[in-house]
């Protein structure tokens, strides 16, 4: 938890540079814009298919037909399409940011904090473009498994949160680690940390639905992920080389 308390303290100091917080706001005003327009041209159809959808699950249709229950029943494509809307719109700036704008995020906070760590340059642009797009293709595999469980409400806050969460560390660290490691050095930071990356995710996950605060979260939720695994890469540089230990 020390680690994931630093990375978060560590991104919030960088995200108070002028540089950063010019990058908070045009990611966002984008990703808004690009589902704002969605919204007007295709609500009416995203509400009858998620009618339809429901319509297929007998425990909908058996709320239907049971007061006061029918009343949350009518409107329960209205208010998943609701829910659903702010988890959209950070996942899409989510992308924006981990394609166009880490790389300045990456220099940004690669000289200032970690000099010490060489560029080995592991990642490329392609890879950052492959990830982003299997994080988006996982994302709907598990929105679709998890499916029958948004039709209970105790599930409404969890779910997005616990999705957003592991999407955000998909996302991110790949493109934090991409300038800095080799895919080596990458793939042994990841699997190590599988844990504490995902809670960083859901970390974030929680400050993107934070009203106003919630607007910086994806370029915070870089600028935390590139700390934490910068900070965990240059640990496993100086970690002593095995042959070497055993000769000594």
């Amino acid at each position: 938890m020390e680690r994931i308390a630093a990375a978060l303290l560590k991104g919030l100091a960088s995200l108070l540079h002028p540089r950063m917080l010019w990058l908070t706001v045009w990611p966002m005003l984008v990703a808004l814009a690009i589902w704002l327009t969605l919204a007007v041209l295709y609500w009416s159809q995203a509400i009858t298919w998620v009618d339809l959808e429901l319509h297929q699950w007998a425990a909908y249709r058996w709320t239907l037909s049971v007061w006061p229950l029918s009343l949350l029943a009518t409107w329960l494509g209205w208010l998943l399409l609701i829910f659903l809307f702010v988890p959209l719109v950070l996942m899409t700036a989510v992308l924006i940011v981990g394609i166009v704008s880490m790389p300045v995020m990456v220099a940004h906070v690669g000289e200032r904090d970690y000099p010490r760590v060489e560029r080995r340059k592991g990642g490329t642009f392609a890879g950052s473009l492959w990830n982003g797009l299997l994080a988006v293709v996982l994302l709907a595999l598990l929105f679709a498994l998890t499916l029958p469980l948004w039709l209970i409400p105790i599930f409404w806050p969890v779910l997005p949160i616990v999705l957003l969460g592991y999407f955000n560390q998909r996302v991110y660290r790949y493109d934090a680690l991409a300038e800095h490691g080799t895919p080596s050095e990458m793939a042994r930071v990841i699997s190590r940390s599988r844990g504490e990356l995902f809670l960083l995710g859901v970390a974030l996950a929680l400050v993107g639905h934070l009203p106003l605060v919630g607007l910086a979260m994806p370029v915070y939720g870089g600028l935390v992920f590139i700390h934490y695994a910068l900070a965990r890469l240059d640990e496993l540089r100086s970690e002593p080389i095995e042959g070497s230990a055993r000769r000594v």
